[in-house]
C-alpha cells in the first residue's frame, strides 16, 4: 500500500508506494552522494595540490593549504554527523529555525575558509609561471562553489525559503522513491535455493564453527561442497581435485591466508579458479593487497548470508562464463589446426604464408627444378575387376606411401591425375640438390610399389620420367585451388614418363649430367623433343654409388 510521507521542513506530502524505512535508508545514501562525496573529493583534491607543493618545493604556500585543509577535515566531519544523525531520517519532525541557522553556519565557514584561502593563493600565485598548481587552486575554489550551491538547492537554510525549496525536496524524494520501486526488496528467508550453477566449493578455514555453518549453506543451495582446516591441505587437495571456488580465511596458524592464495594464483592450473576471501581482518590494506594478488572478492566476518551468497552466485557466473570461453577458444583453435593441416595439404607452408600476408597473386619464375611425372602401367585393366571402394583404398596406399617418401626427401608433391602422381624438388624454396632428391626419390617409389605388389599378389609396375630445367610455378583458382608448375620442363618430364619403360626409371641428359658420378645409369637412347630437336635419354638403374 502507499506510504505518506511528510517531508522535511514542509507540509506537502509525497506518495511513495516505499515503506518509511526503506526510503529513510536511501535518503540518507542520497544524502551522503550529495554532500559527503563532493566534500570528501575537496580533502583528496587538497591533499594533491599539497604533495605537488611539497615537491616543487613552494614552501611559502604550505601553511596556507594546511589551513585549507583543517577547513576540510572539519566539513567532512560535519557532512558525516549531518548525515549519520541530524537526518537519520526524521520524517515526521518539523526542523526549528535553530536547526537551519546552525546548518548554515557549520556548513558554510569551512567552505568560506577554503574559499578565501584559494583566491589569496591564486592571487598571490599570479605571475610565478606554476600554472599547473594555480588551475588546480581554481579546480579547488569551483568545486568548493559547487558544493556550496549542492548545500543550497539541498537545504532550506530558513523557514521562510521552505515555499521556495519544497519543489526541489519533492523532487529528491521522489528520485530515491523512484529507485526504490525499481530495486525490489530482498527475500530474507533462509529457505533452500537451488543453485543456478551446482559448482564443486573449497572452504578453508581453521573455525569449525565457520566452516560448519558455510557448508551446510552452500549443501543447501546444491553445491558440493569440501573443507579444510590449513594452508597446506588446501593446497594439497587442489592439486588432486578441480573446484570451482574457494572460500579463504585470511588469519590461520602456520600459513596464512594471503600466502594461500598468492600460491593459487602462481600454479598453472589454480590461477584461473576464484577466490572470495572471508576474512575478520576488514583494514583496507588487507582488503587491497588481497585483490591485486587475485581474489575475486572480499568479505569482512561476520558476514551477510545474503551478501555472501550474491556474491559467491556472481562468481560462479563469472566463472561458468570463462569456462564457456575457453572451451569456445579451444574449439576454435581445433579448427584452426584442422584447418591448417587441409591447407598444408594443398599448398606448400612457403606459399600459405605469403597468401597470408596479402598476396593475391602467387606466381615465381624458377631457374631451375627437377620434375617427376610416374604413371601405374595396367591400373585401368587392374581396376575392372575392384570396386569403387577398392578401387579408391588401392590408389590410397599407394599414393599416400609416395608422400611420405616425398616428404622424406624434402621433395614437393604437385598432385594426382588418375593413376599418375607428379612431384617436384627445388620448389618453392630453392634446393640445390634438387635433382639428386628426386632421382633417390624415384628409386624408393620403385622399391615401395614392388614391395606393396608382393603384399597384395598384384602385379604393379610403373613407368617414371624425370627432366630439369626452368618452370613457373603459381597459385591458381580462387576456391578450389592448387599450386601447379608449367613449361616447357614440365613437358618434357612427361614425355620421359610416357616414353619410358614398365618398371624403369627415363631421365633426361640434363638431369643425368647432373646426377653423373652419383648414380648408375645405362644409355636409353635419343627422343624426339618438340622444339628441342633430339635429346640423349638414360635409364636410372641404382642408388648413389
Amino acid at each position: 500500500m502507499d506510504r505518506v510521507v511528510p517531508l522535511i521542513g514542509g507540509g506537502a506530502v509525497l506518495s511513495t508506494n516505499v515503506s518509511d524505512e526503506r526510503l529513510n535508508r536511501a535518503l540518507t545514501a542520497f544524502l551522503r552522494q550529495e554532500l559527503q562525496a563532493p566534500a570528501s573529493a575537496v580533502t583528496d583534491f587538497l591533499d594533491i595540490i599539497i604533495e605537488n607543493a611539497n615537491r616543487i618545493p613552494l614552501d611559502q604556500l604550505l601553511p596556507d593549504l594546511e589551513r585549507m585543509r583543517t577547513a576540510s577535515v572539519r566539513l567532512n566531519a560535519f557532512v558525516t554527523d549531518l548525515v549519520r544523525d541530524t537526518w537519520s531520517i526524521r520524517l515526521r519532525e518539523e526542523p526549528s529555525e535553530e536547526f537551519y541557522r546552525r546548518l548554515r553556519h557549520d556548513l558554510r565557514t569551512p567552505l568560506n575558509a577554503i574559499k578565501g584561502y584559494s583566491e589569496l593563493l591564486i592571487e598571490d600565485m599570479a605571475g610565478s609561471g606554476d600554472g599547473n598548481l594555480q588551475n588546480d587552486l581554481k579546480k579547488l575554489k569551483e568545486s568548493a562553489d559547487q558544493l556550496l550551491g549542492q548545500i543550497d538547492s539541498m537545504v532550506a537554510l530558513t523557514l521562510q525559503e521552505d515555499a521556495a525549496h519544497g519543489d526541489g525536496r519533492q523532487r529528491q524524494i521522489g528520485i530515491v522513491a523512484d529507485v526504490l520501486r525499481t530495486v525490489q526488496p530482498l527475500d530474507t528467508s533462509d529457505a533452500p535455493r537451488e543453485s543456478v550453477h551446482a559448482s564443486r566449493i573449497l572452504i578453508v578455514d581453521d573455525n569449525a564453527a565457520n566452516r560448519d555453518v558455510l557448508a551446510r549453506r552452500l549443501t543447501r543451495e546444491g553445491h558440493q561442497v569440501m573443507t579444510v582446516t590449513n594452508g597446506p591441505a588446501a593446497l594439497e587437495i587442489v592439486a588432486a581435485q578441480q573446484f570451482d571456488l574457494i572460500l579463504l580465511d585470511l588469519i590461520m596458524p602456520g600459513m596464512n591466508g594471503f600466502e594461500v592464495l598468492r600460491r593459487l594464483k602462481a600454479a598453472e592450473h589454480t590461477r584461473d579458479v576464484p577466490v572470495i576471501v572471508i576474512s575478520a581482518l576488514d583494514e583496507l590494506d588487507s582488503v587491497v593487497h588481497c585483490i591485486e594478488a587475485g581474489a575475486e572478492d572480499y568479505l569482512s566476518k561476520p558476514f551477510n548470508p545474503i551478501l555472501l551468497r550474491a556474491r559467491i552466485s556472481v562468481c560462479l557466473e563469472k566463472k561458468w562464463l570463462r569456462d564457456r570461453e575457453k572451451q569456445f577458444i579451444a574449439s576454435l583453435e581445433q579448427e584452426k589446426r584442422r584447418s591448417e593441416t587441409l591447407l598444408l595439404n594443398i599448398l606448400p607452408q612457403s606459399i600459405v604464408n605469403r597468401m597470408r600476408d596479402g598476396e593475391t597473386i602467387i606466381a615465381d619464375h624458377v631457374a631451375e627444378a627437377t620434375i617427376l611425372f610416374c604413371d601405374l602401367v595396367g591400373f585401368t585393366t587392374l581396376s575392372q575387376s575392384f570396386s569403387a571402394e577398392q578401387t579408391i583404398d588401392f590408389l590410397n596406399k599407394i599414393f599416400s606411401t609416395f608422400d611420405l617418401l616425398a616428404s622424406e626427401f624434402g621433395v614437393e608433391k604437385i598432385k594426382t591425375i588418375g593413376d599418375s602422381y607428379m612431384a617436384a624438388a627445388g620448389i618453392p624454396e630453392r634446393q640445390i640438390d634438387h635433382a639428386s632428391r628426386i632421382a633417390a626419390l624415384s628409386l624408393r617409389m620403385m622399391q615401395a610399389l614392388r614391395t606393396i605388389g608382393e603384399s597384395t599378389g598384384l602385379p604393379l609396375q610403373a613407368r617414371i620420367g624425370i627432366h630439369t630445367g626452368p618452370v613457373v610455378a603459381g597459385v591458381i583458382g580462387t576456391h578450389k585451388f592448387v599450386y601447379d608448375i608449367w613449361g616447357d620442363t614440365v613437358n618434357t618430364a612427361s614425355r620421359m614418363e610416357s616414353h619410358s619403360l614398365p618398371g624403369r626409371i627415363q631421365v633426361s641428359a640434363t638431369t643425368q649430367a647432373m646426377l653423373h658420378g652419383n648414380f648408375i645409369f645405362e644409355p636409353r637412347g635419343s627422343m624426339q623433343i618438340k622444339g628441342k630437336g633430339m635429346m640423349e635419354t638414360f635409364f636410372l638403374t641404382n642408388g648413389a654409388v
